[in-house]
């Protein structure tokens, strides 16, 4: 893989947090085909934020297949091809939350899947890398208010 977790994470924009960042520490993937790392630091101003601990899980998690799929071959009559099987790569944060006050630890999961047919990798990398840039792009400037309706639940 060479996606690698930065050992500072420059956080983005939310309400009542000033220029969040987050220090990692490489830690144990929990599967072969992941890397992971647990957030042991906070910069900036985040009041009431923990770090990673056994009882409050702070990480991110990178995973891609355990069996990359390809293209079938095409149709002999029509040179269509029935199944295109896609590739899924996760990036996955989990932060440990109190449901209520004096009850213990849950964690919420944030998950971004990327479902990649096989073949577009090499047929059209561009687009793939125009998508991700999209998506990427679209959810850092909207950090802010993901993290507002999250809270309020408007949207």
């Amino acid at each position: 893989m060479t996606i690698s977790i930065p050992g500072s994470i420059v956080g983005a924009a939310q309400t009542g947090f000033t220029t969040p960042g987050y220090t990692t520490t490489a830690d144990t993937p929990p599967d072969l085909n992941a890397k992971q790392s647990a957030v042991t630091a906070l910069t900036g101003t985040q009041a009431g934020v923990t770090t990673h601990s056994v009882s409050s899980p702070f990480f991110v998690s990178v995973w891609k297949p355990k069996v990359l799929q390809v293209l079938g071959k095409p149709n002999p009559t029509t040179g269509l091809i029935a199944n295109v099987p896609n590739n899924q790569y996760k990036v996955i944060t989990g932060k440990g939350v109190l449901p209520l006050a004096g009850q213990p630890v849950k964690t919420a999961m944030f998950k971004t899947l990327l479902d990649i047919p096989a073949g577009s990798d090499t047929a059209d990398a561009a687009n793939i890398r125009a998508g991700l840039s999209a998506h990427i792009g679209f959810l850092q400037q909207v950090a802010a208010g993901i993290g507002d309706t999250t809270i309020s639940g408007l949207l």
